[in-house]
C-alpha cells in the first residue's frame, strides 16, 4: 500500500497512539512523529479488586458463579474508542485528507465501531498489526509492502 505525501498514519495498541504525517512521497516515504499518546493499562490482575461474585438461586440449592469482569480489556475497548473519537476531530477539524490506521486486529476491530463518516471516507488503508513498538523504517516498511 502507497503512503502519498501529507498522508497521516496512526498506529495504536490497546494502550499507546502514534501519529505520523508522511513528509516524504509515495515511493519514499519519510513518517514524521506528530503526536505520541500513552497511557497505562496494567494487568487485569492488578485492576481487579475481588473474585467475582456467586449467585443463589432461591428453588432449591444451586449456585452459580458470576463472570469475572476483564479490566485490562474493557480498558483497551476504552482506549480504541477515544482513538476514533480523536480522528474524528481531526477529520472533522480538516487536519488531515487521507488516512491509514495500523492497529492489532482486535483493537482495529473495536476503532471500526467509532469510526464517524468523515473518517471512514478519509480513509485509505488498514493494516491489522501491531506496530507499536517498531522502528518508524520498520512502520514504512510493513505498511508498503501490505
Amino acid at each position: 500500500m502507497q503512503i502519498d505525501h501529507d498522508t497521516v498514519v496512526l498506529v495504536a495498541d490497546g494502550r499507546k497512539i502514534l501519529f505520523f504525517r508522511n513528509d516524504g512521497d509515495a515511493e519514499f516515504p519519510n513518517l514524521k512523529a506528530e503526536v505520541v499518546r500513552e497511557q497505562e493499562n496494567p494487568a487485569d490482575r492488578d485492576q481487579a479488586s475481588d473474585a467475582p461474585g456467586r449467585a443463589f438461586n432461591s428453588v432449591g440449592s444451586h449456585r452459580s458463579a458470576m463472570q469475572q469482569t476483564n479490566f485490562h480489556d474493557l480498558e483497551e475497548a476504552r482506549f480504541a474508542a477515544d482513538a476514533a473519537d480523536l480522528l474524528k476531530r481531526r477529520a472533522l477539524a480538516n487536519d488531515y485528507e487521507r488516512l491509514i490506521v495500523v492497529a492489532p486486529p482486535t483493537a482495529l476491530g473495536e476503532m471500526r465501531k467509532h469510526y464517524h463518516k468523515e473518517v471512514r471516507q478519509r480513509l485509505v488503508g488498514e493494516v491489522a498489526k501491531d506496530l507499536s513498538n517498531h522502528p518508524v523504517p520498520d512502520i514504512e516498511r510493513i505498511i508498503a509492502e501490505s
